[in-house]
């Protein structure tokens, strides 16, 4: 892999050249040796500057090791059986379930982005056909199932018969994979789970189902978001898609000077960021859009904890000039990285490169496997989180977020926070459909007077931030509702925030956003969160619980957040949020 830099100002080599003097590669593998020798016990948390960099520490012990994701590579040069292995433990399953036409992958997050891009990158067409589970929306089970039965005319039990269930948690207190396990737990014929020791998930799932080991080295070493390309949790969709193991794994083993490109495009991108051009804007090939989503998370995740340093990465722009500041402008803040492989080149990279902005540019060799591009951005990663001093393993922000949602499910609907959000008087309602509530900003407007639009675009310019969010809590994949609500906020970003703001803005559904880039939201900040549901859910339901606690866990840490509620996701109630969001842009136009 290749990797090449324009307009590197102020030059990264002097921080290049301290990354190489660290002796980091020689320094992880002596780490891992010992760990697997003697055990973590070994290890002493105030000696070492890898210690505090990827492990769980607690009570000046450290209770987990989190460089798995670079230790499975290293091991696997040395089991070359590990293909055959997962290959075996794929055909007993396809041996027990006869015909096996879909699977349905249950969990957040990182357990579940790097499947969504294999899917997305076509890797999983021979395969059963893969379903996301990664909300606790009733009607996202409901818009599965029904896709389910129609693609292949069977009713429901027989269905069923032919789906293989995989629930997969990473963290100790995920409590969604439990809760969507106890709403198909009498239906579902074939069900495995993977997961920690202790865990939630693992309290539920052992007396009913067979676990899985994550790790095929038996080891607990990786994050969520590290669970891919090497763990179970990751191999077992392309096993099930044919894919070829061997050379999927093989890609993982990255030559001394890959990790030093890797390295370097860290280097590149710390000064960058010291220079406030923290918006690192992804350019790729249209092929390689599939690695977007699972790019973001892998940074902000690991590098969003810290208030004073944050690194965002822009994903799902069509490059277009006149969207950003100039390259000589102070306010400007974008860096890009352009993704492109051999006879694939990133979209409009010569433009952005001619204009002036700095750019590093990754060539991937042409017929390389995903996971090689993978396993480059974890070393990209670590290399940034040594830099700025930073964990890149853990993730405080999304356990504040999920103790704050186990809270107010407890309470239920009539807890003071419901209360709160039920009796605001700052509110206001668009066409009787759309309502505006604004009642978790501190100071702003009051609304008198104004239309939900013009308020949204009033508070949009008063308060203070560097990009914005869309997040819809509720499905946008299998239901032609939810899929049309994602087009709809498409358009809202483009129009609000990127062309009348020149502000980048990330479009999602909730609370899965919540275990991935939120890390970075709640942690460095900086964002105008807008955060939607449609009316009509389960009253009391842990789904509705994460859409307020989203909002108070913002709120707590005093980052700027809105909510718009749908009356339902009727043809009527998407046009007046259409309307809402056009005539808002339209007040920010006439504002500026």
């Amino acid at each position: 892999m290749l990797l090449s830099l324009h307009h590197d100002v102020p030059e990264s080599e002097t921080c290049f050249e301290k990354l190489q003097a660290a002796s980091l590669l020689g320094g992880l593998k002596a780490l891992d040796s010992r760990i697997r020798r003697k055990g973590l016990v070994s290890l002493d948390p105030s000696r070492g500057a890898l210690i505090p960099i990827g492990m769980e520490i607690e009570n000046a012990r450290v209770v987990k090791n989190g460089f798995g994701v670079f230790s499975l590579a290293w091991q696997a040069a040395q089991h070359p059986e590990w293909a055959e292995q997962i290959e075996a433990e794929i055909s007993a399953i396809h041996a027990r379930i006869r015909p096996l036409k879909f699977l349905l992958w249950i969990g957040m997050g990182g357990s579940v982005e790097d499947k969504a891009m294999y899917h997305a990158a076509g890797l999983l067409r021979r395969g059963p056909r893969l379903y996301l589970l990664d909300s606790t929306d009733p009607a996202k089970l409901d818009a599965i199932i029904n896709d389910m039965k129609r693609r292949s005319g069977l009713a429901e039990s027989e269905v069923w018969e032919r789906t293989l269930v995989v629930a997969m948690a990473m963290g100790m207190t995920s409590y969604e994979p439990v809760l969507n396990l106890e709403k198909i737990a009498d239906r579902a014929r074939h069900v495995l789970y993977m997961t920690l020791t202790g865990s939630l998930l693992d309290k539920f799932a052992a007396p009913r189902y067979p676990r899985v080991e994550l790790q095929i080295d038996q080891a607990n070493s990786t994050a969520g978001r590290h669970s891919g390309p090497l763990t179970r949790g990751s191999l077992y969709p392309l096993a099930f898609a044919g894919v070829n193991l061997r050379e999927w794994i093989g890609g993982t083993d990255l030559s001394a000077e890959e990790i030093d490109a890797a390295w370097r495009l860290a280097s590149f991108l710390h000064v960058q960021g010291l220079q406030g051009r923290t918006k690192v804007t992804l350019l790729t090939p249209r092929a390689w859009d599939c690695a977007g989503m699972w790019t973001k998370q892998n940074f902000e995740e690991s590098l969003g904890k810290s208030a004073g340093a944050g690194i965002k990465i822009v994903i799902g722009e069509r490059v277009r000039m006149t969207n950003y500041r100039a390259p000589g402008d102070t306010r400007q803040d974008r860096v890009f990285l352009a993704v492109q492989s051999k006879g694939a080149p990133a979209e409009k990279l010569a433009l952005v490169r001619r204009a002036g902005y700095p750019v590093a540019a990754l060539t991937i060799p042409a017929g390389a496997p995903l996971s090689r591009y993978m396993q480059f951005i974890h070393y990209a990663v670590f290399g940034l989180a040594w830099l700025r001093k930073t964990n890149f393993v853990t993730q405080p922000n999304v356990e504040l977020y999920k103790s704050i949602t186990n809270k107010l499910y407890a309470a239920g609907e009539k807890s003071k926070e419901w209360k709160r959000a039920e009796e605001s008087t700052r509110s206001a309602t668009w066409r009787g459909r759309v309502t505006l509530s604004w009642d978790r900003l501190s100071g702003a407007v009051d609304g008198a007077g104004m239309t939900a639009p013009a308020i949204y675009a009033s508070l949009l310019k008063q308060v203070p931030f560097e990009y914005g969010e869309l997040t819809f809590f509720g499905d946008t994949r299998y239901s032609d509702r939810g899929r049309s609500v994602r087009l709809l906020l498409d358009r809202a970003a483009e129009k609000i925030f990127r062309a009348a703001l020149k502000s980048p803005a990330d479009v999602y559904e909730g609370p899965a956003v919540n275990h991935s880039y939120h890390e970075m939201i709640i942690g460095n900040g900086k964002c105008f969160s807008t955060i939607l549901i449609a009316d009509g859910g389960e009253p009391g339901g842990y789904h509705r619980a994460q859409f307020l606690a989203t909002q108070v866990a913002l709120a707590e840490r005093a980052r700027a957040v809105v909510s718009i509620t749908l009356r339902d996701l009727e043809e009527a109630s998407l046009r007046a949020l259409d309307e809402f969001f056009g005539q808002a842009a339209m007040h920010l136009r006439s504002r500026r």
